[in-house]
């Protein structure tokens, strides 16, 4: 699965990452990369923990 995530600069130094498709699903690191790495982690903890919830409605939208 691709997900597309927001990435920004902190004011504080290091970055801001997030993925719009899994609300509160966010993360932080140092550089561009780290970022990158920790929201890979984020969005499998996000999504392990909706399984738990059996919340299918976060994953399947009728549009």
């Amino acid at each position: 699965m691709n997900f597309t995530v927001v990435l920004q600069e902190a004011e504080e130094g290091g970055y801001i990452v997030s993925c719009p498709a899994i609300p509160g699903c966010h993360s932080q690191g140092d550089t561009v990369d780290g970022a990158l790495e920790n929201i890979k982690g984020a969005i499998v903890g996000c999504m392990e923990s909706l399984a738990e919830e059996e919340n299918e409605e976060a994953w399947y939208t009728r549009i």
